[in-house]
């Protein structure tokens, strides 16, 4: 027995990729109809992406095979989901998140707004969240938080140097070495497995997590998870004017900034005794002007080391801000987009991040080109000047196993939809839609938080969840928009463990925090969080979408046969 134990320990991966599809066979055995030869794939799929026993990328790749084999989808449909708009869109947005990576325009960005916002503990803290915010809205969430943590690591380990924290705690039931007055310079402790991290290292790092997370519901481009229910939406309802830009930030950022707010309330509750004068959390940061002037002199000094804004670091944020206002005005709704400048036919989000690649590789870190014939031969150019992002570092930077995933999810969606599957699982829940639409949503939300917590990743939950959704919606009678974001919405909310999401796994390591430390705090982050968008959402979404009207669209996508 121990054997067999020992035996399924080391080769688990491999037993549930060979024994997972031949345990479901019989789904195929009593009903071989097309909708019930995609749920056969689909709990593949489910299981593969949960356990990640083999690379979810890999796994991602699966409809290739199996939808032409199986009778569900012909190949060129099936492929045509793994570079379609909203891939091209990812890869423009991962461009932009690595052109400011390279010319550090981010750090330059999160700096000043630190600088601005005040340097005392808790305003500290509060910067941090909102340039984590700020940051991940437009870049990855992931992304985002990797590119924040030497800014939080830098910042706690200034101030220990000034001796006016510390990063950590000696288990109580060992000797504690005698306090020092603060402005005391303290050497950085060596880690060892006595120690843990104090209030301030679990406020500063767990805050840029969630701060990336909410951030990242906060634009369209911020999250895979966007992306993927974006794609999905727009397989589904092909007629529909899809998931707009300008709307979405319309819907989103108001929900955002409440979500911060009750975001920083909470952890400085909880961390740094935010109305609990005479706590130990709040006696611990009560340390006076020294420590402002102390993180004035640290922030100022990475700001000098920057040294002046350079030409590229200009002509990043000039095509930053170009993609914003296109993406913007592309469909606004109150005015013509800018396309029909051009032309009648469709014109999506990707046309806009592609054009920016172009930008981004086509000009050069710097206009030599002006000293040509200047008088001094020192500033004359010799060599042609290298561009803002050069196509190796992309090739190098690009989340290539992202495309797939999110590839995999669309090409699921359509075969859902063209063998009936989710039109299947829709019906069998008709007496449940009959509910209240309000009821229906708090249950569906509560369904994707549950996944994305301790299930699947963000991606994969929206893949899972919203092809069901949309067709819920449907036959239920609701705009499918209505269902649809709030579960997007929803399972973007991975706050309790550090497998949850990866922001929560990069800070994990470096800040020492256990599971349990993640859940306690994770576990109000996510009632807030949760409450904020079942409170908001239903009354003001129907405002900037128009969801109490069943367009004429869903029931021709409804109608057309594939």
């Amino acid at each position: 027995m121990l054997l067999l134990f020992e035996f399924c320990k080391i080769y688990w991966k491999s037993l549930v990729t060979f024994i997972w599809p031949l345990m479901i066979l019989p789904i195929l055995v009593l009903n071989n109809s097309p909708a019930f030869r995609c749920i056969y794939v689909v709990l593949i799929m489910c299981v593969y992406w949960i356990t990640e026993c083999i690379p979810p990328p890999l796994t991602s790749l699966l409809p290739m095979v199996l939808f032409p084999l199986m009778g569900i989808l012909s190949s060129d449909r099936v492929a045509a989901n793994y570079m379609n708009d909203t891939n091209m869109m990812l890869i423009g947005s991962i461009v932009i998140a690595i052109a400011m990576e390279e010319t550090k325009l981010h750090m330059r960005i999160a700096l000043n707004i630190i600088n601005v916002v005040g340097c005392s503990i808790k305003r500290l803290h509060i910067g941090l969240c909102l340039v984590t915010m700020f940051i991940s809205m437009w870049i990855a969430n992931t992304a985002a938080t990797a590119l924040m943590l030497p800014v939080v690591e830098g910042t706690l380990q200034a101030l220990q140097l000034q001796g006016l924290i510390s990063m950590w705690e000696i288990d109580e039931q060992l000797p504690s070495p005698s306090p020092k007055p603060a402005g005391t310079a303290t050497a950085p402790t060596e880690l060892s497995e006595d120690r843990r991290p104090s209030n301030i290292t679990m406020c500063y790092y767990i805050s840029i997590a969630y701060a990336s997370l909410i951030g990242g519901t906060g634009c369209i481009i911020g999250s895979g998870a966007n992306l993927a229910y974006k794609g999905l939406y727009e397989t589904r309802f092909p007629h529909s004017p899809g998931v707009e830009f300008a709307k979405w930030m319309m819907l989103n950022l108001p929900l955002m900034l409440i979500t911060i707010l009750f975001s920083i309330l909470w952890i400085q509750i909880w961390y740094l005794g935010l109305f609990r004068p005479y706590s130990k959390a709040a006696k611990d940061i009560n340390l006076g002007a020294d420590s402002e002037s102390a993180a004035k002199e640290i922030i100022s000094t990475q700001l000098n080391q920057l040294g002046p804004i350079r030409f590229e670091e200009i002509v990043v944020a000039f095509c930053f801000v170009l993609a914003v206002i296109l993406w913007f005005f592309r469909r606004p709704g109150f005015i013509p987009g800018w396309p029909h400048l051009f032309t009648e036919l469709k014109v999506g989000d990707a046309v806009v991040a592609i054009f920016i690649l172009f930008l981004f590789i086509l000009m050069p870190n710097f206009p030599d080109f002006i000293y040509l014939r200047s008088s001094d031969e020192a500033k004359r150019p010799t060599s042609n000047s290298p561009s803002i992002v050069s196509w190796k570092v992309i090739e190098r930077k690009m989340h290539w196993g992202l495309l797939f995933v999110l590839g995999g999810g669309f090409a699921m969606a359509e075969g859902a939809k063209t063998s009936g599957m989710t039109k299947l699982i829709a019906e069998s829940l008709k007496s449940f839609l009959e509910n209240d639409k309000i009821i229906v949503m708090i249950v569906c939300c509560g369904m994707a938080v549950i996944i994305t917590q301790f299930l699947s990743s963000n991606v994969a939950c929206v893949t899972i969840v919203t092809p069901v959704v949309l067709d819920m919606s449907v036959v239920a009678g609701l705009h499918p928009m209505y269902l649809g974001m709030s579960v997007a919405l929803a399972s973007c909310y991975s706050f309790l463990l550090p497998v949850s999401t990866p922001p929560n796994a990069l800070i994990a390591g470096p800040s020492r925090i256990k599971g349990i430390e993640m859940a306690k705090v994770g576990l109000g982050q996510l009632i807030l969080t949760l409450a904020v968008l079942l409170i908001v959402y239903p009354f003001y979404a129907p405002l900037v979408w128009d969801m109490d009207i069943l367009p004429d669209w869903v029931e021709t996508d409804k109608e057309e046969k594939p």
